[in-house]
């Protein structure tokens, strides 16, 4: 990780200049050339994939999402979605079911963007903004508002730290560090009719820049992001992932320009610099040294992809802490974040339990049948809801009858009479279960949502029961 890597580096130069200096005393007789180290080539190469994985994956999300195309808005244009996902979906991996989102990408280079939420009329809402490195700027979690009774009418108006203006009474100015930010607004919903009056208040939910807001100009057409003529097909994950070095570090050094690192770290830029990665500049990576560029790059997408020491972890469940949502220097939770549960909150939005191993280390798997106990005390413990659904191994939603199923305090779930409940889990249903999770046929995982959960559920105090087999 970078920042372990602080006091490494003088050591390391020392090393090399010491080398040097006994290479040639001791051989000054003998003509020949000692090839050049490459080692720092591949630590760095690692190093800088794993502290600018979240800008590209967020790069690729933006212009997957940012245009006219089916599925696409403009920029500072929301984009509803108006049904649950359908069985299979799995883009995002793991799809939530238990609201509807309303998206938005905001373009805060010309003037700021003014963000207004509607009363939710005591319905559970919560929204999010999160800048191009996956840090959360603003969140209606973070003041406790967003619990089952709902929020209040609230407006917000994101600009770029430069910018001198007046904003129109009652809207309060967030700072953004990045030229694009990233708004979630989630409204939970229970499907069926339910959708009906969730999407009343998404209507409710304005994306505007300040001319617009004001009145002084009416919306004017914006010129659609498309895609770059070298993008992959697939999730952005997966385009990102298939780039190779070159192609990654091309991407960085595009965004960089519009979307400098919070917090500033000129260590982490040297790195990039020494590689041959500057801001809006052509990539020009070290010379003969592909095996270590290679290994290096490899190197970072094990590392991005491996729980970091610093996770949650109880009886086989894992789950970002306090760290999620406001990273600083933490790289290494930073990148696993963004390819774990991209578009994560902080600790006040909302904690993603995921476990895929039985009690006794075995995988999942819905011929089987499970139980979740959770004790009177061990009930997740939220001031919103919580949900558990079942996905399959790859993270998209299965095919069991009744398909998309949950089971929750939305949903009706059912406590024995000590204020325990059981959950039981398996593809078929079960002749007496009160609460019975539907899941995949073959190898599943389960993903237990809390959300605006309570201080003990993400300091560790809190834990989720084992799943264990019958």
């Amino acid at each position: 990780m970078i920042k372990n890597r602080r006091d490494q580096f003088p050591f390391q130069l020392a090393c090399a200049t010491l080398a040097g200096v006994a290479f040639f005393s001791g051989c000054s007789s003998t003509p020949m050339v000692a090839p050049k180290p490459t080692g720092w080539i591949k630590d760095e190469v690692a190093d800088s994939y794993v502290f600018a994985y979240p800008l590209v994956l967020m790069g690729a999300a933006r212009d997957a999402a940012v245009g006219t195309g089916p599925g696409q808005a403009p920029v500072n244009t929301l984009r509803h979605a108006s049904a649950l996902p359908p069985v299979g979906a799995h883009n995002p991996p793991t799809p939530g079911i238990d609201t509807l989102d309303s998206t938005a990408w905001l373009d805060v280079d010309d003037e700021p963007v003014i963000v207004s939420l509607p009363s939710s009329a005591g319905r559970y809402m919560d929204a999010r903004a999160l800048d191009m490195w996956t840090n959360v700027l603003w969140s209606t979690s973070t003041r406790g508002a967003a619990r089952v009774s709902g929020v209040k009418a609230q407006t917000v108006a994101f600009a770029k730290p430069g910018w001198k203006g007046d904003l129109p009474k009652d809207v309060k100015r967030i700072d953004a560090p990045t030229r694009n930010i990233w708004l979630d607004v989630r409204i939970q919903s229970n499907g069926g009719r339910d959708l009906t009056a969730v999407r009343k208040v998404q209507r409710g939910v304005r994306v505007m820049p300040l001319s617009v807001y004001v009145g002084e100009e009416q919306a004017a057409s914006v010129a659609p992001r498309s895609m770059p003529a070298d993008a992959n097909p697939g999730t952005p994950a997966e385009q990102v992932a298939a780039l190779d070095a070159k192609g990654f570090f091309d991407r960085v050094a595009q965004l960089l320009p519009d979307n400098p690192p919070s917090p500033e770290d000129p260590h982490a830029l040297k790195f990039l610099s020494d590689l041959g990665v500057k801001p809006d500049e052509p990539v020009e990576l070290p010379a003969k040294a592909a095996d270590a560029i290679a290994s290096g790059l490899a190197d970072g997408r094990t590392r991005i992809a491996t729980p970091p020491g610093n996770m949650l972890t109880a009886n086989g469940w894992s789950f970002f802490g306090e760290g999620a949502g406001n990273y600083g220097p933490d790289y290494a939770l930073r990148a696993y974040a963004a390819y774990a549960q991209p578009g994560i909150g902080t600790k006040d939005d909302e904690l993603r339990g995921s476990v895929s191993l039985d009690s006794d280390g075995h995988a999942l798997n819905g011929a089987n049948r499970y139980v979740m106990h959770f004790a009177p005390n061990q009930v997740p413990p939220v001031r919103g809801f919580w949900s558990v659904t079942a996905y399959t191994k790859d993270g998209a939603l299965g095919d069991s009858t009744p398909s998309r199923a949950s089971v929750g305090d939305k949903s009706g779930v059912r406590r024995n009479r000590d204020g325990s409940v059981d959950v039981t889990v398996s593809a078929a249903k079960p002749r007496k279960a009160s609460n019975w999770l539907p899941a995949p046929r073959g190898d599943f995982q389960m993903v237990l949502r809390l959300y605006a959960p309570k201080p003990e559920a993400s300091d560790g105090s809190w834990q989720p029961p084992a799943v264990v087999r019958q």
